[in-house]
């Protein structure tokens, strides 16, 4: 269940601010394990020219898809020292966050997905700010923490992207696309999630490839532990033989999932 739209435009913020206060205190040259191809400062750029990118795709009512150049701000700040870095990334939260609001959810916007609304830039980029949020504290030895609604709807939104790739015939994917994946089928169990935030996965595989829903069933392997872990391990930025989650019968249908959705 979706989060409400104002609350995306709020976390756009809330998530950056978070986000800000790491790149605060490190050294932008500290590379980035989970993102071995940038340093803090490259990701915060990363980061930061997507909030730009996305609301000047929503100011503009964009009907095909902007050139990064097209972007003003978008390469971020010379030189890139924390303090520019961080107010930089503000001023962009702050910028996605009003062209949202006055664009409204139902706005008409290009997307590179089926949905063509504002609503669909709030909410992935209140995703994509909190996984990177996460590379970032990890990077700079911060404990990540997320609020569980928030956590639960990224791991849907995730869940619903592959779902649109797999349609789309991405080849990665289709190593998932197997009779002899019928019932391996994959359990993710949250265990410190609040009784109003339902935090439980089914993913099914099969040859027609895989299909999910929220459901507490068992199957072949289940994935348990906090929810933020959870959501880490999906998304491939913590290991699923982590001590910080378990994993509960076979588990190779669980890696060939991992290894399939890698490109996330």
């Amino acid at each position: 269940m979706r989060l409400p739209y104002d609350r995306y435009c709020g976390e756009v913020v809330a998530q950056t601010d978070l986000l800000r206060r790491t790149v605060r205190g490190a050294d932008p040259g500290t590379r980035v394990p989970t993102c071995p191809d940038w340093d803090v400062g490259e990701l915060a750029v990363h980061v930061g020219g997507a909030h730009r990118w996305a609301a000047e795709l929503v100011r503009t009512r964009a009907t095909d898809e902007l050139a990064e150049e097209d972007v003003p701000g978008f390469t971020g700040p010379r030189p890139r020292t924390a303090a520019a870095l961080d107010g930089w990334l503000a001023e962009g939260a702050d910028l996605l966050a009003a062209e949202l609001r006055a664009a409204g959810a139902d706005a008409r916007v290009w997307t590179w997905a089926a949905e063509r609304r504002a609503a669909f830039w709030a909410r992935r980029m209140t995703h994509e700010t909190v996984v990177h949020r996460a590379d970032a504290e990890g990077a700079a030895g911060v404990e990540f923490a997320v609020a569980a609604d928030v956590a639960a709807d990224a791991v849907d939104e995730w869940l619903e992207i592959l779902e649109f790739a797999q349609r789309g015939g991405d080849a990665d994917l289709a190593a998932l696309r197997a009779p002899e994946l019928a019932g391996s089928d994959i359990h993710v169990h949250a265990t410190d999630t609040p009784p109003d935030v339902a935090a439980e996965w089914l993913i099914e595989l099969g040859a027609a490839g895989f299909g999910w829903r929220r459901e507490h069933a068992k199957a072949a392997v289940a994935l348990r532990g906090p929810l933020a872990d959870l959501l880490r391990v999906l998304y491939r930025r913590l290991p699923p033989d982590s001590d910080r989650v378990e994993v509960l019968g076979e588990p190779e249908p669980l890696n060939r999932w991992l290894a399939a959705t890698a490109w996330g």
